[in-house]
């Protein structure tokens, strides 16, 4: 009997212990940036707004509905004056 619950308390250990490592690897990814960032949103309603996306060195508009996503126009960087995702120079250029 007292081996049976030894065992209930290890097995339950081990499941512990493994949510809390699964749980530092996600939260060690999610610290790096992505290839895409949200740079703002302006909602319109439920569910319905358009934001602005960044994917590299572009800036995507993008019209969001409840059943899909709307590309409107795709402006550059340098278009809108962000600063671009790529390191600098020390001379200040790209």
């Amino acid at each position: 009997m007292i081996l049976t619950y030894l065992r209930m308390f290890a097995a339950l250990g081990l499941v512990i212990g493994l949510i809390y490592a699964a749980a530092a690897f996600v939260r060690k990814r999610q610290g790096k940036p992505g290839i895409l960032s949200m740079l703002a949103y302006q909602g319109f309603g439920p569910k319905k707004g358009i934001a602005l996306m960044r994917l590299g060195n572009d800036v995507l508009l993008v019209g969001v509905t409840p059943t899909e996503l709307k590309l409107m126009k795709i402006y550059s960087s340098r278009e809108l004056e962000l600063e671009s995702t790529e390191p600098r120079k020390k001379d200040g250029t790209l």
